[in-house]
């Protein structure tokens, strides 16, 4: 390190050091004023785009408790259009695809739970949206389409949620008749442990029908 012996000298190099490089001492002292500001701002409008999303959320449960069902579309569908990127876009889709399946209208139903499968950012929400789709399908009759959106599922990522999708398999092995199946895949879920209070009754009466009749 180069030692100064005068006061003069020592301002001297001052007034130099200052000459080479204050350009570049204020631009990064700007450009850290903008960065912090611009970092403020961002959270900032981060916060009021979820109060935002918070409160049309409240809007979407008033009108779907009062049984509006034109009021859950648009405030549904205002939710995920100027709010995807939050969690209430999920759930805004799984409210809206109820609404449509107390309408009888299903195959919305099941275009409105596919999106909520494919953009929702949370796990847990997107099983929750796959297994009523499931359900949606296993009712319109379309069992082939049912288990191959189980057999789509990632096996590493079920969660909680595998005994479930086997009781599903179930069902819609019942549905074709693949009794057989039917009872793996329920005995499966059971094995799971995170069937319906149902599953062992169904399980049960597949037993039953199996059981040969006296006389």
């Amino acid at each position: 390190m180069e030692i100064y012996e005068t006061e003069e000298e020592q301002v001297a190099a001052l007034k130099d050091w200052w000459k080479a490089n204050g350009t570049s001492v204020i631009s990064g002292v700007v450009g850290a004023v903008i960065l912090v500001g611009g970092w403020n701002f961002w959270q900032s409008y981060q916060t009021e785009k979820m109060q935002q999303a918070s409160a049309a959320y409240e809007q979407l449960i008033a009108a779907s408790a009062a049984g509006k069902a034109d009021s859950v579309d648009a405030i549904a569908s205002k939710i995920t259009t100027n709010y995807g990127a939050t969690a209430y876009s999920a759930y805004a889709l799984l409210f809206q695809a109820k609404e449509k399946v107390d309408a009888q209208d299903l195959e919305a139903a099941k275009a409105i739970l596919q999106q909520a499968v494919d953009t929702a950012s949370d796990n847990e929400i997107k099983h929750v949206a796959r297994t009523r789709l499931i359900r949606v399908l296993l009712a319109n009759n379309e069992f082939e389409q049912g288990l191959q959106a189980i057999a789509d599922v990632d096996q590493s990522a079920l969660g909680g949620f595998a005994g479930v999708y086997n009781e599903l398999k179930g069902d819609l092995y019942v549905a074709m008749a693949r009794v057989g199946e039917a009872r793996t895949a329920y005995q499966a879920a059971l094995k799971a442990g995170q069937g319906s209070p149902l599953l062992q009754f169904k399980l049960d009466d597949l037993t039953v029908a199996d059981s040969p009749i006296d006389g």
